[in-house]
């Protein structure tokens, strides 16, 4: 083989590796809320959940729990968005995303090879890539010295904590919709909620600012019941709405 078609070679090999890179971050995880008789009343992070299929089994409390395996961090892209438990992600601020643990455990996180520690509050669910244990804040990172790595094995270590959520009036009423897609364009987002209010009756864009830009959801429907969304969203799901998900409104 000439030196010519070698680099003709190696450039289609580097160009094939960049789509396939591209094609697997833009994939939006498809989630579940799994609602039983037993979890019903139990706040939605309490509840059994599904990503990509796989369910998992949030743990009623945190005594004797450790683990080994990879930390991951997250930080601009989902800065100002709500974690599970309903706080603001704050990129700047030390906290971390587990699977399973409860909200609010306090997690001492031991970077392997260094010793460097620290400790972090569980505010949030993930990650789900295979391997991964545990997702932190970017200034969680950074004190670990794990940001430009981006990887780095840990042992993680629940030392204490508890989540009390605020006390809901005996009268409040759960109405739930689902949020199907998001859009930058304006009028795309409503496009797609004029089709959606045609089909069910009942459909919202719900505009947020993130990152000093305007990001435009369709929610559709206003249901009392869980099952309702949960249907609605299993039907959104089959119709390619891939990324559709129930949003809870008390």
């Amino acid at each position: 083989m000439t030196s010519s078609a070698r680099l003709v070679l190696l450039f289609v090999c580097l160009m094939m590796l960049l789509f396939l890179s591209a094609c697997g971050g833009t994939r939006s995880p498809i989630v579940r809320v799994i609602d039983t008789p037993e979890t019903r009343e139990l706040p939605g992070w309490k509840r059994p959940y599904e990503v990509d299929g796989i369910r998992y089994y949030p743990l009623r409390d945190y005594e004797g729990f450790r683990e080994r395996g990879i930390a991951s961090w997250y930080g601009r892209d989902f800065h100002g968005l709500r974690t599970s438990n309903g706080e603001i992600y704050d990129m700047y601020s030390v906290s971390a995303a587990h699977k399973t643990l409860p909200m609010g455990t306090l997690v001492q996180v031991t970077r392997l090879g260094t010793g460097k520690q620290i400790e972090v509050r569980i505010n949030d669910r993930g990650p789900f890539a295979p391997g991964r244990i545990i997702d932190l804040s970017y200034a969680a990172a950074r004190q670990l010295g794990i940001v430009e790595a981006g990887l780095a094995d840990v042992e993680i270590v629940a030392i204490g904590g508890t989540y009390r959520p605020p006390q809901r009036s005996a009268s409040a009423v759960n109405s739930y919709a689902v949020q199907i897609a998001s859009f930058s364009l304006a009028d795309n987002a409503r496009q797609l909620a004029d089709e959606m209010r045609i089909r069910f009756g009942d459909a919202q864009v719900a505009t947020a600012l993130i990152n000093n830009q305007s990001v435009h959801r369709v929610r559709v429907g206003q249901f009392t019941s869980f099952e309702q969304a949960e249907k609605i969203t299993s039907q959104m799901i089959a119709e390619g709405y891939n990324g559709s998900f129930i949003v809870v409104f008390e």
